[in-house]
């Protein structure tokens, strides 16, 4: 092969080079720019008071891949396919895209749904299928949860959409409860009294509604009493806790016990 027809034949290929070239820089481009607005639109929603995160986070995700749609109509328009023929082609193809991207479209739908219906925000505490965490992002997609040991879970939209949903932080205020178990020989009333003063004198506990202690059961080896406490939702663990040790030591001082689970042996002598 001589010089001019290897001349000629990297000629041949250089348009195609050329445009492989541009649509490589435009595609770049656009993802930078798609993220640099949705990133503005987030920003610009989250500091607006009266607007509730979630709705910029799925803003955001919802622009970022309108622009980058665009960018890939851009990117094909460089090798010489006209929007209208692209649209040809996307309206033939449409019932094979729906079929193959069924679960991706039921997600998008669902994101919609979660958006609108607004089951859980950014920052609260939620139960989603048996999956528990605090919601950090919620895009046209995913719903993306942090447990408490921090670790990351992804949920897809769909199934999200299609489970039970548990919202420990919808409210202000939660109801604490604690069991505890005294010994037969001790007075329950006096048992109930000790936890409602140590309930009264914790300036997280609502006096409305009022504490409340009862006897619940009577156990095989203990009365059990239980205490329905209020308080403000993003005080339930340290109160649960805090109280738990408090009552157990006042016990204590009081000459309450909590009684140990009973066994009897039995032997049989031939």
């Amino acid at each position: 092969m001589g010089v001019d027809e290897v001349v000629t034949q990297v000629g041949a290929f250089a348009p195609l080079i050329m445009s492989a070239v541009k649509a490589l820089v435009v595609l770049i481009l656009g993802w930078i720019v798609a993220g640099a607005i949705g990133g503005m639109v987030r920003r610009r929603i989250n500091s607006t008071p009266h607007i509730d995160p979630t709705l910029g986070n799925f803003m955001a995700s919802l622009i970022k891949w309108a622009i980058l749609a665009m960018v890939l109509v851009a990117v094909l328009g460089i090798f010489g396919i006209e929007a209208t023929s692209i649209v040809a082609i996307l309206g033939a193809a449409s019932l094979a895209i729906g079929l193959a991207l069924q679960g991706t479209l039921s997600d998008l739908a669902a994101g919609v749904m979660l958006v609108v219906f607004r089951p859980y925000k950014l920052g609260q505490f939620v139960d989603i299928g048996g999956t528990s965490g605090t919601v950090k992002d919620l895009n046209l997609f995913t719903t993306e949860l942090v447990t408490p040991d921090n670790v990351q879970i992804i949920v897809p939209n769909g199934q999200a959409w299609g489970s039970i949903i548990t919202n420990y932080s919808a409210h202000d205020t939660r109801r604490v409860d604690l069991v505890f178990g005294i010994d037969y020989g001790d007075s329950a009333d006096k048992a109930m009294q000790v936890i409602l003063d140590v309930a009264k004198a914790d300036s997280r506990i609502h006096s409305d509604p009022e504490p409340w202690v009862r006897v619940t059961n009577l156990g095989d080896s203990s009365v059990d009493l239980t205490a329905r406490l209020w308080c403000s939702a993003p005080d339930y663990w340290d109160v649960k806790f805090e109280l738990t040790k408090t009552i157990k030591e006042a016990f204590d001082d009081k000459g309450i016990s909590i009684p140990y689970p009973h066994s009897v042996e039995i032997q049989k002598q031939g």
